[in-house]
């Protein structure tokens, strides 16, 4: 029982590191664009919400579902690559900064968008 929590733990950890240095690197990347919109958290959110998508669609076809991997990539992986917390904080600051117009494209295109590319990528793969 243990020995399969730690199990869990790391597979979930590795995961979360790979995908929060790759949420870093595309924020280096996406640097200086489009200043005054979080563009480099709208794209990890969405990409992210792509690849979930694709994974739950590709791992549920299998009959034998491998948890282990199940974990690392979509728990660990695609949850440390996206990131509700900064999206939360950026669009705050977009509201307090009185970017109204920023903040409901930004928020909308976020939860819309995002549930898009989880539906379109399971369809994808179904």
């Amino acid at each position: 029982m243990i020995a399969d929590s730690l199990k869990s733990i790391l597979l979930v950890g590795s995961g979360s590191f790979i995908g929060g240095a790759a949420r870093y690197l595309v924020s280096v990347l996406m640097k200086g664009v489009g200043k005054g919109f979080p563009w480099a958290t709208l794209t990890v959110n969405l990409v992210g919400c792509f690849l979930i998508g694709l994974l739950w669609g590709w791992l549920g076809r299998s009959s034998q579902l491998d948890s282990n991997l199940s974990m690392f990539l979509m728990v660990g992986l695609c949850g440390g690559f996206t990131t509700f917390s900064t999206f939360s904080k950026e669009a705050l600051i977009l509201l307090q900064n009185g970017n109204l117009w920023n903040f409901a494209i930004y928020v909308a295109a976020s939860i819309v968008a995002g549930i898009l590319c989880v539906a379109g990528a399971y369809f994808i793969t179904k």
